[in-house]
């Protein structure tokens, strides 16, 4: 379908530019993960394959038995929001062929927990619990197996797999009594030379309010740590259609969720939390913040300080092209980008325990495997709503001495993240006025 013209002032667009003018690196400003022991930067040895098993110093539990896992709601402070309630879950449930093609990853997890049909019970059993109104999933290749459970659930389903040979992709499940789906719509990157990944954009009315409408929107990004720029363009690209999609259907307010993979301290967190970001004061490859989140580093298990030659090779290394510009910003001849959603995290807005949150009142983790442990999946909410109450993650130390995920009452090796809305006062544009609720 075609697709509606963006906002200059919002995402610029220009020609193609087929120079190869490099940018000057300007401010040079390493992201990293939230640490839990010495922090320093990653290095070469932190991106080789590890194909032996990883051995985690801390964990408490051997590999034959589990913890206890119980996640709690927490409650909003002072709530300020509407009578009418909705939840929202988002769950990338790793897909089985990325289990199977990545045994690597998961050489603390028995064998038995990654077999897709148990998986798929616990995954489903995690979900029915939570019982949320609209389920979002990321890594889903095996969608008929899903939607045949939660079908007989009360829900409705769309799935948009992803474009090349990776058969994985988004989808989106809402209960029929609640919702009536209003308009949908799927985003194929690739058209846009932004990567295979996808993401799927859906408009909801409230079947007992239909004054009640919202869009929410889910999305898989990039996962490759060095391509900021990629995983910038997608995000841009995302907020531009929800906001047209939101203005089509009266400003409609919005919840975008998924694996974003980037972590809280990174570039492109603020970027989405603050609506701005000058892209040539970052390394690009730093963009992301999760290359120093292997589990050693997290743990402080393995410290390696770099030379001052190889800073220095960095910093000339990783100035920016006028392509790569463009495939971050939309116009090679732009580099402050900004977007119009005031968006907010719903788990950093409702504040947990520092048993489970970290940087910016995120949690401290929301993915777990052997080269990997931070958080990289989120909640985002628009103007117009409030979240009233949050799935709180699993304590740190617990979710540790697994050695890794999935786990006995966990099915993926992400966490999902359920937050509750209620639908709060809309501040206009230039003035101090708001619309009731």
């Amino acid at each position: 379908m075609s697709w509606p013209e963006v906002s200059s002032r919002v995402f610029p667009r220009a020609p193609l530019v087929t120079t190869t003018k490099r940018h000057p690196f300007f401010f040079f400003n390493p992201i990293s993960c939230c640490t839990f022991g010495p922090t320093y930067s990653s290095s070469l040895s932190s991106r080789r394959s590890y194909t032996r098993r990883w051995y985690n110093p801390l964990r408490h539990t051997p590999l034959d038995q589990d913890p206890d896992i119980l996640r709690h709601w927490i409650q909003a402070d002072q709530p300020l929001a509407s009578p009418e309630r909705f939840t929202v879950a988002s769950y990338n449930i790793l897909a089985d062929r990325n289990a199977s093609n990545h045994r690597d990853l998961y050489t603390n997890v028995p064998s038995f927990y990654m077999k897709w049909e148990r998986r798929k019970k616990v995954i489903c059993n995690e979900l029915m619990g939570w019982n949320p109104d609209i389920i979002c999933l990321q890594e889903v290749d095996k969608y008929y197996d899903l939607s045949e459970i939660l079908v007989k659930a009360g829900y409705v389903g769309s799935n948009k797999r992803r474009t090349g040979d990776t058969i994985d992709g988004c989808a989106m499940f809402w209960k029929a009594n609640e919702f009536r789906l209003l308009e949908g719509e799927s985003i194929e990157f690739k058209g846009f030379g932004l990567r295979d990944n996808v993401a799927q954009l859906s408009v909801f009315e409230m079947c007992k309010d239909e004054s009640r409408r919202l869009l929410i929107g889910n999305i898989h990004v990039l996962y490759n740590p060095s391509r900021g720029d990629v995983k910038l363009g997608q995000i841009r690209f995302l907020l531009s259609k929800a906001q047209i999609l939101s203005e089509k259907w009266g400003n409609a307010p919005v919840v975008l969720v998924g694996d974003f993979n980037i972590t809280p301290q990174s570039a492109i967190y603020r970027f989405l939390s603050s609506s701005k970001l000058n892209v040539l004061l970052y390394d690009k490859r730093e963009l992301s913040g999760q290359r120093s989140c292997h589990p050693a580093q997290v743990l402080g298990v393995k410290k390696e300080m770099r030379s001052p030659l190889i800073l220095t090779n960095r910093l000339f290394n990783n100035c920016w092209t006028d392509e790569e510009v463009k495939v971050a910003t939309g116009n090679a001849g732009c580099h402050l980008l900004e977007h119009p959603l005031k968006l907010a995290s719903s788990y950093a807005t409702v504040k947990g325990s520092e048993k489970t949150r970290g940087f910016n009142g995120e949690p401290l983790a929301t993915s777990y495997h052997s080269k990997f442990l931070g958080t990289v999946d989120y909640l985002w909410y628009s103007d117009g709503l409030a979240p009233t109450r949050v799935l709180d993650t699993i304590p740190f130390e617990i979710l540790q001495s697994t050695g890794g995920l999935p786990c006995k009452k966990v099915g993926s090796d992400h966490l999902a993240l359920v937050s509750e809305f209620g639908f709060s006062p809309r501040t206009k544009e230039g003035n101090n006025t708001t619309t009731s609720i």
